[in-house]
């Protein structure tokens, strides 16, 4: 199947109509689509909210007849002036095609940029004019109207941010239109700061108004992981305790932290990847069935989950702090950050009991990726004598080079009886060539605009995962909890190895996995 025609199956797939269907009388008149970028001139509006508006506009996602685009930040700049700034992140290299330049100018055509302070109502009352204005124009009928606020910005102004939207840029009456919000990461510290910023938002909005997002969530594989689950039969008998030995789930960069060391500092490895992106992957793992694909019914199976996690033992976390972390100008000499960690945690009930999950992330190391690992129990009554060259595991590849592939034992080709570790592939590159990968954050605007919670995280999935991490960043935060140096570029502190080997995991040598060529 060629680009085109996939984008052609997922405007239908995602249930997005045309205006000429409308017009038919097929599907019921909707109001205008306001979505406002708070935060416009910060580099995550640049680097991911925007881009990923714009491919949802080439797709015919975002019709130009129904969707204005505001941007919204104290930096007092004119409407082309930010279309200027935002202009090279759309077209990333010199050689696009002029379809895509002129794709471009139209999709810029519909930003508008407002300015004014994060706190006050008259920017906000600008703002809410200007929104009016657009659907005026568009003729939308009031109360049909809908507007997404997507807050790119530090959660430190969350709560006056949501309540200037609540007094004054709300949908004026409910016929059908609805006001939603979009928070990014991290929703707090700790529990209690995450539970004040839950309180002080719930306060202004009702949940399904409010999308906590989880960029992870939106990922391919991730995507794939209920569809794994509980779509393939010979899943279903071997995921528990009685046949897998061990899980990982590992997220590696090969940078440090880039310029980004104070604010890095304020938060940690564990604060920044594990508490979020890599427990909703082990959710995700380690959930039952759900009653169905309907948002609630799969958070309520993550929620049991994540409240069946045991206390954190001392014994099972390694902290790394990299030499050369502290050398950044901006992190404080007696810095005790983590920017690595390995952490086990255990699930408490009847398929998981006894079975470790570790969570590792780290920077600075020798590799960039992410990937749960799926290790399985030796074969009982081993009479190939095979054992050492390793287990069957089942490894997933969430980024880069995006694959699934299952290590097992085969007989080595030639005339003697000897066995080799080789793998079942599906590596998304070779498999579905011409297929273009949608950007989490595609996805989850997508969700956002069609009112689709799967994909986002509960006010008690959050708590609950604090709950698990409070205890231990405490403790890391009051320096009870030491990080242990590791050079950049290696595999992280060497006490990690041992405690992965302590836990059970079996690291096959000599087998390197080799993403297949065309």
């Amino acid at each position: 199947m060629g680009t085109s025609e996939w984008h052609i199956e997922r405007r239908s797939s995602f249930g997005t109509e045309s205006p000429l269907a409308r017009e038919a009388g097929n599907v019921p008149e909707t109001g205008s689509l306001s979505i406002v970028v708070l935060g416009a001139s910060g580099d995550l509006a640049k680097k991911k909210t925007f881009p990923a508006l714009f491919h949802l506009y080439r797709q015919g996602f975002l019709p130009a007849d129904e969707v204005h685009i505001f941007g919204y930040a104290r930096t007092k700049i004119s409407d082309d002036e930010l279309r200027n700034r935002l202009r090279g992140y759309l077209v990333p290299n010199k050689g696009a095609s002029p379809q895509l330049l002129e794709d471009v100018e139209k999709f810029l055509q519909l930003i508008k940029y407002v300015s004014g302070s994060y706190d006050s109502e008259d920017g906000f009352r600008l703002l809410d004019k200007e929104i009016s204005e657009h659907e005026y124009l568009k003729k939308s009928v009031e109360g049909l109207s809908r507007r997404l606020f997507y807050l790119a910005l530090p959660p430190s102004v969350y709560p006056s941010v949501c309540k200037m939207i609540k007094t004054c840029c709300m949908n004026k009456s409910d016929l059908g239109g609805w006001t939603r919000v979009v928070v990014e990461k991290p929703f707090g510290k700790d529990l209690e700061s995450a539970e004040e910023l839950s309180t002080e938002i719930g306060k202004l909005f009702e949940e399904p108004q409010i999308y906590r997002i989880d960029h992870y969530l939106g990922k391919e594989l991730v995507q794939n992981l209920l569809v794994l689950r509980f779509a393939n039969r010979f899943f279903l008998p071997l995921w528990n305790r009685d046949n897998i030995d061990n899980v990982q789930i590992v997220f590696r960069e090969d940078f440090g932290t880039d310029g980004r060391g104070g604010y890095f500092d304020q938060y940690g490895i564990i604060r920044d990847i594990i508490q979020n992106h890599l427990l909703q992957v082990l959710c995700l793992v380690a959930m039952e069935k759900p009653v169905s694909l309907r948002p609630e019914h799969i958070r309520d199976e993550k929620v049991k989950v994540l409240e069946s996690v045991l206390p954190i033992r001392d014994d099972e976390v390694v902290l790394g702090q990299y030499e050369g972390y502290k050398d950044d100008p901006t992190v404080p000499d007696k810095s005790n950050t983590p920017t690595f960690a390995t952490v086990i945690l255990r699930i408490h009930n009847e398929r998981w009991e006894g079975v470790p999950f570790i969570l590792k992330a780290g920077k600075a190391l020798n590799s960039r990726k992410a990937e749960i690992r799926v290790q399985f129990k030796d074969v009982p009554g081993d009479i190939f004598k095979c054992k050492k060259q390793g287990r069957n595991e089942f490894v997933i590849r969430l980024q880069p080079l995006e694959a699934m592939y299952m290590k097992l034992t085969v007989k080595q080709p030639g005339l003697e009886m000897s066995t080799v570790q080789s793998e079942l592939d599906l590596s998304y590159g070779q498999r579905y060539q011409g297929v273009t990968i949608p950007e989490a954050y595609e996805r989850l605007i997508l969700d956002t605009i069609k009112g689709d919670q799967q994909h986002f995280v509960r006010r008690d999935e959050l708590k609950a995962s604090w709950q698990i991490f409070t205890p231990l960043l405490h403790r890391i935060d009051e320096g009870e909890f030491k990080p242990l140096p590791y050079k950049p570029g290696s595999r992280g502190p060497a006490e990690a190895d041992q405690l992965l080997e302590k836990a059970g995991y079996v690291q096959t040598h000599g087998y390197i996995w080799i993403p297949p060529t065309l």
